[in-house]
């Protein structure tokens, strides 16, 4: 418990580097546009975050149908204590990747344009653990790069799998490109880099669309779908679509 307590307080200290300086201002989230960025594969619940003092603010109901939280209001609190011991460490390595990897390599200022996603383990409502993928967009910064508000989204996928990866992936917005797979181990050397357009079969190839499908919604030659199914598959290190896809609902990359 001791452990824990401290991994929480060192996780508060990888967030207080990046806190900004006053209360972001009120923003009017357009949540049919974020959702376009945001696919859930079973039971979700959503909450933003205010960086400047971590208060939590529009939680869905449903984080109450999968965790035990008193009095149905929940803190950001409740979020963190109920989050796997053995995976404490883990969230706070990838939070502190993520600051430098944005400041060292992307561009701190692309971190609007970006979806982060990983998995933990939390405990559910029965008491059981739970593995959930954790997708955070960050919706306003402060002029010197802080942190402003979050919109962070939980979705339970142990139906996808019950083993945690312990990889990061950032799925770039707005043209941006994504990287899957990270692994803090090799300190993000051997990230799997996918394009838009890349990204863009996948989630048709999700959705069942077939090769000629897919051809004429992106106005490109069947052939060159094929190369880019291809491509999609020796990056991503799958023997098919079905893991293929398997593993992308896993990172978050649809």
């Amino acid at each position: 418990m001791k452990e824990t307590l401290k991994n929480l307080e060192n996780l508060h200290e990888v967030w207080s580097v990046a806190k900004p300086k006053k209360f972001s201002a009120n923003n009017r989230i357009k949540f049919d546009e974020l959702t376009n960025s945001i696919m859930n594969s079973g039971p979700f619940y959503y909450y933003i975050i205010d960086f400047f003092d971590m208060s939590i603010s529009n939680v869905s109901d449903s984080i109450y149908d999968i965790h035990d939280f008193e009095d149905r209001k929940a803190t950001f609190d409740d979020v963190l204590k109920a989050m796997h011991p053995d995976d404490v460490d883990f969230v706070v390595r990838a939070e502190a990747f993520l600051t430098k990897f944005f400041s060292d390599t992307i561009n701190r200022e692309k971190l609007l344009t970006y979806k982060i996603s990983y998995c933990f383990r939390s405990k559910l409502k029965n008491g059981k653990f739970g593995l959930f993928n954790h997708q955070a967009l960050m919706l306003t910064m402060d002029e010197n790069g802080g942190y402003g508000k979050s919109l962070n989204i939980h979705t339970h996928i142990d139906h996808l799998s019950d083993r945690n990866t312990y990889k990061i992936s950032l799925i770039g917005l707005n043209g941006e490109p994504s990287f899957m797979n990270i692994s803090l181990d090799d300190d993000g050397q051997n990230k799997i880099e996918f394009s838009r357009r890349e990204i863009d079969i996948i989630k048709l190839i999700s959705d069942g669309a077939s090769t000629d499908l897919i051809s004429d919604k992106l106005s490109i030659s069947p052939l060159t779908v094929k190369k880019h199914r291809s491509n999609i598959l020796d990056k991503a290190g799958c023997s098919n679509t079905a893991q293929l896809i398997k593993n992308c609902f896993q990172q978050g990359i649809i």
